[in-house]
C-alpha cells in the first residue's frame, strides 16, 4: 500500500480522536504513528483493562494529548461520555480469539454485536463525525461464530449511515486479514514450540493473508480520509502458506499435523463473488460499495469495476510472500 496522507485529509493535528480496544496491538500502533505524524489534539484510549491502559502508558504512550478511559463497549451510557467532543471513533474493541468465541457464543454476541450497536447508537448522539470500524476476512462467508458476529457488525455499521438523518455522522469498515506479530497470532505459538524441535500444524494446505500493524493502521488513516458512508475498504495484500511460514519461524524443526479445528477454514477470502458485484478495483485496494444505499454519500466513487464473479481469496490470490520475506517480515 502507498503513502497514505490521512493527516491532512480531516486536519487530524486538531482533531479529538477515540479508539476503542486501545490497548491492543493496533491501538498501540495506531497511537504511535498519529501522534507522531499528525499530532491529533485529543488521543483517547478506550479499554476494560486498567492493567493493559496502565503498562501501555508505561510503556511511553504518555503524550499530552492522551487519554486513557477505563469502559466497556458493552455500556452505551460510558461510550457516550467518552464520545463527548470526538471527531473521529476508530472501532477495534472485540472478542476475537475464535475458540474462545465458539466456547462462549454469548459473550462474543454481546461484545462484537451489542458493542457495535452501542458504538454507533453513541456516535450519533454524541454528533462524532467519522467512525471506522475494524474487520476481518473470517466476516466472509462466516464458518464461525467470531466471523459472523463480525459480519453483522459490519452490516451495523455500514447501514448506521441510514440513522444519521441530517447529522453529521458518517460510519465505514475496513477489512483485513492475518496481522503479523498481534496477540493470538501462530507466530509466537511456533517461537514457542520451536524450543521442544516439533511444531503443530493444523492442515500443511493452508493459506492465509498477511498485513502488517502499520499497513493497517496505513488503511484505517487512508479510509478516514476517503469515506462517504457505508463503504468496506479491503486492501490488496500478499498472502503467505503456513508452511513457508513454519519454515520462517522454525527452521528445520519436525511437523505435527493436528487437523483443522472447529470454525478453521483452509483459504480466506476478503472479498466474495458477490460483494465484487458492487465493488470498485483501485491500484491498492476494492471499495465495497453499500448495496441499497438510504442516505447521500459524501464521496463520489468511480462505478463498480470488478470482474462477473470474481473473488479475492487466499489461495488465488497473484501475491505471494517468500519464505525469505517472511523472515524479514519478522
Amino acid at each position: 500500500m502507498g503513502t497514505v496522507l490521512g493527516c491532512q485529509s480531516m486536519d487530524l493535528s486538531n482533531a479529538s480522536i477515540l479508539v476503542t480496544g486501545g490497548t491492543g496491538s493496533f491501538g498501540k500502533k495506531f497511537a504511535e504513528i498519529v501522534v507522531k505524524e499528525c499530532k491529533p489534539k485529543r488521543l483517547a484510549i478506550f479499554s476494560r483493562d486498567e492493567l493493559k491502559q496502565h503498562d501501555m502508558h508505561a510503556e511511553g504512550f504518555d503524550a499530552p494529548c492522551m487519554r486513557y478511559f477505563i469502559g466497556d463497549v458493552r455500556d452505551q451510557n460510558r461510550l457516550r461520555r467518552a464520545m463527548a467532543g470526538v471527531d473521529v471513533v476508530i472501532h477495534a474493541a472485540a472478542l476475537k480469539h475464535v475458540t474462545a468465541c465458539e466456547y462462549n457464543p454469548l459473550e462474543a454476541v454481546e461484545t462484537n454485536i451489542g458493542g457495535a450497536r452501542n458504538v454507533v447508537e453513541a456516535a450519533l448522539d454524541a454528533g462524532v463525525k467519522k467512525v471506522v470500524a475494524l474487520s476481518t476476512d473470517k466476516a466472509v462467508n462466516p464458518v464461525n461464530l467470531y466471523g459472523a458476529t463480525k459480519l453483522v457488525a459490519e452490516k451495523i455499521f455500514t447501514q448506521g449511515n441510514a440513522y444519521s438523518g441530517n447529522a453529521p455522522t458518517q460510519f465505514s469498515c475496513v477489512r483485513y486479514g492475518n496481522v503479523v506479530g498481534s496477540r493470538g497470532s501462530v507466530i509466537p505459538v511456533f517461537l514457542k514450540q520451536r524450543e521442544t524441535g516439533t511444531i503443530t500444524i493444523t492442515d500443511d494446505r493452508m493459506t492465509r493473508f498477511w498485513i502488517t500493524l502499520e499497513q493497517g493502521v496505513r488503511l484505517v488513516m487512508r479510509a478516514i480520509a476517503d469515506m462517504g458512508g457505508g463503504e468496506v475498504f479491503v486492501p490488496k495484500i500478499p498472502s503467505m502458506r503456513i508452511t513457508d511460514l513454519a519454515d520462517a519461524v522454525a527452521p528445520g524443526c519436525a511437523r505435527k499435523i493436528v487437523g483443522i479445528r472447529a470454525g478453521e477454514k483452509l483459504h480466506e477470502v476478503l472479498l466474495s463473488e458477490d460483494e465484487s458485484r458492487h465493488a470498485v478495483e483501485l491500484k491498492d485496494s476494492f471499495v465495497i460499495l453499500p448495496e441499497y444505499p438510504t442516505w447521500t454519500s459524501q464521496t463520489e466513487w468511480p462505478k463498480p469495476n470488478t470482474k462477473e464473479g470474481y473473488r479475492y481469496a487466499s489461495d488465488t490470490n497473484t501475491d505471494w510472500l517468500t519464505v525469505e520475506q517472511l523472515k524479514k517480515m519478522l
